[in-house]
C-alpha cells in the first residue's frame, strides 16, 4: 500500500456511510419566528451592512430592540453569520464547476469528505441521495485549472471510484431565498 494511503477496515458496526454523523453538522431544532425576527431578517438579507438604527426606523421600533433581536437570533443559530458576493468573473475564476462523485463500495465517507474539503477551489459540497454520492462545487480559472483540480487532486483521493464534470455556462444571479421564504408568515 503507498505510503500515506489508509486501508479501512469495515466491521459489522461500521458502514459506510456511518461515519457521516460525526461528520454533518448539528441540525438546530426550529426556532419560532415572530413578524419581526422575519422583518429583521429581510431586511438584512437585502443589506446586511444596514445599521440597526436604519432598520428601527423601518419597523418603527428602537435601536436597542432591534440590536437584542438580531443578538437573540444569532445565539439561536438563525442568523450565522454575515458575508459578502464576491463578482467572480472580476476575482479571476470565471468557471464554476459542477462535479458528482462517486466513492468506492465500503469506503468511509467520512474521510471522502474531509479530503475533499481540503480542496481550496470548493466552494461547497453536499451528500446526496441517488445513484451518486456527493455533489461538489468547484470554481476554476479556466480549463488547465480545471484539469490541474481534477488530475492532481480530486482523482488523487483514496476513495473516489468515479466522477462526472458539468460546466456552468450562464449563471442566473442569485435570488433573495430569504426574503422569498421568510417575507410572509409561514403556512400554520
Amino acid at each position: 500500500m503507498p505510503p500515506g494511503r489508509r486501508k479501512v477496515q469495515l466491521g459489522a458496526a461500521a458502514t459506510p456511510l456511518s461515519s457521516l454523523v460525526t461528520t454533518a453538522p448539528k441540525r438546530s431544532e426550529a426556532v419560532v419566528l415572530d413578524d419581526v425576527d422575519r422583518q429583521i431578517l429581510v431586511l438584512l438579507s437585502t443589506d446586511s451592512r444596514r445599521s440597526q438604527r436604519a432598520m428601527a426606523r423601518e419597523l418603527g421600533m428602537s435601536a436597542p430592540a432591534v440590536g437584542e433581536r438580531i443578538g437573540r437570533l444569532e445565539r439561536l443559530g438563525v442568523i450565522l453569520g454575515y458575508g459578502i458576493r464576491v463578482g467572480w468573473d472580476a476575482a479571476g475564476f470565471p468557471m464554476t464547476v459542477y462535479l458528482t462523485i462517486t466513492a468506492v463500495q465500503g469506503y468511509q465517507q467520512s474521510l471522502l469528505v474531509q479530503s475533499i474539503s481540503r480542496i481550496p477551489e470548493l466552494e461547497d459540497l453536499h451528500i446526496v441521495t441517488g445513484s451518486i454520492d456527493m455533489l461538489a462545487r468547484f470554481r476554476v480559472r479556466d480549463h488547465a485549472h480545471l484539469r490541474q483540480l481534477l488530475m492532481e487532486q480530486v482523482w488523487q483521493i483514496e476513495g473516489v471510484q468515479r466522477t462526472e464534470t458539468s460546466l456552468s455556462i450562464i449563471e442566473m444571479e442569485p435570488k433573495n431565498v430569504v426574503a422569498e421564504l421568510l417575507a410572509d408568515e409561514p403556512d400554520a
